[in-house]
């Protein structure tokens, strides 16, 4: 299973992430950029307390083998070096 997180402490909200990949990252009000696990991939949102995502490591998502390119391509072009991918 493969899994992302953002940092959002070292996030510095260029929304290089998104660009490149837009089904796995998004933008909040707060200029940050988070990750989320979709309806489309995996049948149901995650939701953390009604917010889409808490951010940090707690707010770790799924996203398909499909992405996995396009998730490393965005880790590797963060300014901020805050993209974190694990595997299970």
């Amino acid at each position: 299973m493969l899994k992302v997180w953002i940092d959002q402490d070292l996030c510095t909200g260029d929304g290089l992430c998104e660009e490149i990949a837009p089904d796995v990252f998004f933008g909040m009000d707060d200029g940050l950029f988070y990750v989320k696990e979709s309806a489309e991939n995996f049948g149901t949102e995650k939701l953390f307390d009604g917010v889409a995502n808490p951010g940090g490591a707690e707010g770790m998502a799924r996203f398909p083998e499909g992405l996995l390119e396009a998730v490393i391509d965005a880790a590797e072009e963060c300014p901020g070096e805050c993209i974190f991918i694990e595997t299970e």
